[in-house]
């Protein structure tokens, strides 16, 4: 990593982040008050309601604090399931003004009835390999397993 992606990524901390029923706007999840000291050096576990499997889309707002400037901000998630790659998605942001928080939602729709797999085959089985990126250099990753 080049000393400026250094730069962002020690300068860069995310503060909360909450999932909520698309539909109705109601909390789901929101993360651990001890998750932005070690988001990026430890796996972390989000403990999630199995309900939110029947939700037919779900809300994430994640916030964060940027010390640095980034021309184009963005996420790449790969969700693992048993260790086998099974979906990859796609986050823009776009350009983060220096020394500012910032609130960033995105809305992900479930497969669809009838399709999604039940919370005791995925329940500690799916890890979220979260890549952070500004344009094409990427500055850190972080990796989560979720419970249901």
């Amino acid at each position: 990593m080049s000393s400026r992606g250094e730069a962002v990524i020690s300068g860069f901390r995310v503060n909360s982040m909450n999932m909520r029923d698309a539909e109705s706007g109601a909390i789901m999840w929101e993360s651990p008050a001890d998750w932005s000291e070690k988001f990026f050096s430890t796996e972390l576990e989000a403990h999630v309601p199995a309900s939110i499997l029947r939700c037919s889309a779900v809300s994430r707002e994640v916030n964060f604090t940027s010390q640095e400037q980034m021309q184009h901000f963005r996420l790449v998630q790969e969700v693992s399931l048993h260790g086998q790659p099974f979906e990859v998605w796609n986050f823009e942001f776009g350009f983060v003004i220096p020394g500012s928080t910032n609130s960033w939602q995105s809305t992900v729709e479930a497969a669809g009835e009838g399709q999604m797999l039940p919370a005791h085959v995925l329940n500690g089985n799916v890890r979220i390999v979260t890549r952070f990126f500004d344009g094409e250099e990427e500055l850190g990753r972080s990796s989560l397993v979720v419970f249901y």
